[in-house]
């Protein structure tokens, strides 16, 4: 084993599952049984975001010219919710461990979708909608980061407005 390799396997044996856990993990060797739960909980959790995103797409065909809003709008809101998930958890619920990969990673996690959103814009390219494609591509991207930006700014609104009735009920 060269030194880069072994420098890489010493590594990778303590990184964390999810760095808000706080604690290191095994990547290797057997999951002490906290990891195993979670592990768990995180599938569970991502096995409801996927069948939220499934009832969506049925409840939201294709447009004119096979834009796949259900896609985009899965992909909008959940970047939405998941900046505003992470801003909550890091400044309003830090102690509350699991929230982040069970919310981020499990459910919005499986909620949302970039395989699928890869796939539709190249069936888009594939049915010569190249307009229609590069619209869905950019637009999908553009509004992802938007949405991500506004569930930030939304929850350190929320958490600015709470601290600030906190102060005003403390005096």
């Amino acid at each position: 084993m060269s030194e880069f390799e072994a420098q890489i396997g010493n590594a990778s044996a303590t990184l964390p599952v999810d760095p808000e856990l706080g604690r290191p993990s095994r990547v290797r060797g057997p999951a002490r049984a906290g990891d195993r739960r979670l592990l768990v909980a995180i599938g569970l959790a991502g096995a409801l975001g996927a069948l939220a995103r499934y009832g969506l797409e049925r409840a939201v065909p294709a447009g004119a010219g096979g834009v796949p809003w259900g896609t985009f709008l899965i992909n909008v809101s959940g970047s939405l919710g998941i900046g505003f998930a992470l801003v909550m958890f890091a400044d309003r619920f830090p102690r509350a461990r699991l929230g982040r990969p069970l919310v981020v990673t499990g459910f919005l996690g499986g909620y949302t979708t970039f395989s699928t959103y890869v796939v539709e814009a190249d069936t888009l390219f594939r049915h010569h909608e190249v307009a229609v494609g590069a619209a869905y591509s950019l637009g999908s991207l553009l509004a992802g980061a938007a949405g991500a930006l506004a569930g930030m700014l939304l929850a350190r609104t929320v958490v600015r407005l709470e601290r600030a009735r906190r102060e005003r009920t403390d005096r």
